[in-house]
């Protein structure tokens, strides 16, 4: 579960040059973006995420922020912090006084990466030019997907894009058994003054934790 959602949210900030086929507009629209993600230096972004299950009658809400810089990364979300320093994977998970370390295998299909997530996606989606929606004065213009795949568990992801900024404002993703994840870009940041250590992890920080070295 937590992978997938840290594919689903990393996703959410990078390139779009996978989406090569289809709606002209969608596609105009998705180049803008990745055009502006990739002049940036990097990114800071805090959101929400919320999930729902009808079947359930289940509703989570969390927040989260990330920073990107490059190939490197830092993921706060739900008590778990995911490193990735261009070489290896830390995930810190306070409630279990735990530090899983693991070198980044680039050939490995179950390593994440940000340039991962465009392989992940590449080819995988049908688009289509959806509805705008007026939110305090801004339009924001939504994009909807489609899986290829029957067999997928995603139904349709709906993404929305400040139409003025380029910036990612939401994406919804629902699943064919009425789950929905909602990510709700609350702040969008860029070429920030980021710490040197940002993208470090420092173990004597983590005095008493079980490091778990998956290397």
């Amino acid at each position: 579960m937590m992978r997938n959602l840290i594919l689903f949210i990393l996703s959410l900030f990078l390139s779009f040059n996978f989406f090569a086929q289809n709606d002209e507009k969608a596609e105009k629209l998705l180049a803008e973006v990745s055009a502006k993600v990739k002049a940036y230096d990097n990114m800071k972004i805090n959101f929400s995420y919320v999930q729902e299950s009808e079947k359930e009658n289940l509703r989570q809400e969390t927040k989260g922020c990330v920073a990107l810089a490059g190939e490197k990364y830092k993921l706060d979300l739900m008590g778990t912090t995911r490193i990735f320093d261009g070489k290896k994977l830390y995930d810190i998970i306070p409630e279990d006084e735990e530090v899983n370390i693991a070198d980044y295998n680039p050939e490995d299909d179950n390593e994440l990466s940000p340039s991962k997530m465009l392989n992940f996606y590449e080819e995988g989606y049908t688009y289509q030019w959806d509805i705008p929606q007026n939110v305090e004065g801004r339009v924001i213009q939504y994009i909807k997907l489609k899986p290829k795949d029957e067999a997928s568990e995603i139904k349709e992801v709906y993404l929305g894009i400040d139409a003025q900024t380029k910036h990612i404002y939401k994406l919804i993703q629902l699943f064919k058994d009425k789950t929905k994840l909602i990510i709700d870009v609350k702040s969008f940041k860029v070429n920030q003054p980021l710490p040197e250590n940002m993208f470090k992890f420092n173990e004597d920080k983590y005095q008493g934790y079980y490091i778990n070295r998956l290397d």
